[in-house]
């Protein structure tokens, strides 16, 4: 009697070893998703700021895909999971160190030098009327009337006149600038921004006349111009008594190397 063979049992694998290569194969694969999308995002902010670099590193990396290739080798899952993601490591230094070393440092801004400060060449306490502090370095033709009036007024400041004020406008009366000399002595000034060519004339000069000693009150009345004075208008100050700053006087004065207003009153009587 024949007895017949048995079909041989299938081999089955071992369930653990399947679960092992499953749960190796998602870590492998979240690990370089994460390098990937840090490299990424480490390369796009270096290429902001150092394109040639980021050029270059692209570069760099195709060359060594392309040399893989060539060289047909298996490497096990494991190993190149590691030396991927050294180079991954070592790729986001660079990056990291690039970017550090972009950034310009912070200088902070030098401190003024202490040192005696001449009270005619020194900066105004603030800005006139949004003109430059500088009082050496104001441009007189570049203002309109009003700076013109400010800048007038911070003169009178720096040279230490009290109680200054800037009283022009509507219904002045013919005194822009007011002021008290070191001396005591009321200074009343009119100020006439005028173009080069365009020179005060003799019936601006007795408007002035008219209201500086009677309405004011002034012991020192100054009419300053940028431009200059007609014949007529220097006959009548001088007769009237009032100081005329024309166009290189006030630059003088602005400079400190000429007489102030009030001291060419006293000096003339």
């Amino acid at each position: 009697m024949t007895v017949p063979a048995r079909a041989p049992r299938p081999v089955r694998r071992s369930r653990r070893f399947e679960l092992r290569s499953t749960a190796l194969y998602f870590v492998l694969l979240a690990v370089i998703l994460t390098s990937a999308g840090t490299v990424v995002r480490t390369v796009t902010a270096a290429a902001e700021r150092r394109p040639a670099w980021a050029v270059a590193l692209v570069l760099v990396g195709v060359g060594a895909l392309v040399a893989a290739f060539r060289r047909r080798r298996r490497i096990p899952a494991a190993r190149l999971a590691r030396h991927a993601a050294k180079a991954l490591d070592e790729a986001t230094e660079t990056a990291v160190e690039a970017l550090d070393t972009a950034r310009p440092p912070s200088a902070a801004p030098p401190a003024p030098a202490a040192g005696p400060v001449d009270a005619r060449t020194a900066p105004l306490p603030g800005p006139v009327n949004e003109v430059s502090a500088d009082v050496a370095g104001i441009g007189y033709e570049a203002l309109d009337p009003a700076e013109f009036e400010q800048a007038v007024a911070e003169l009178c400041r720096r040279d230490g006149c009290l109680d200054v004020e800037v009283v022009g406008g509507a219904g002045d009366l013919g005194a822009d600038v007011v002021a008290r000399t070191p001396d005591g002595r009321l200074v009343v000034i009119q100020c006439k921004r005028y173009c080069e060519g365009n020179r005060v004339g003799s019936q601006d000069m007795q408007r002035f006349g008219g209201t500086c000693f009677t309405v004011h009150g002034a012991d020192v009345a100054v009419m300053v111009t940028t431009s200059d004075f007609t014949a007529p208008a220097l006959e009548y100050a001088e007769q009237c008594g009032i100081v005329c700053v024309e166009g290189r006087e006030l630059l003088r004065w602005q400079d400190g190397v000429g007489p102030r207003p009030w001291e060419a009153a006293s000096a003339a009587g």
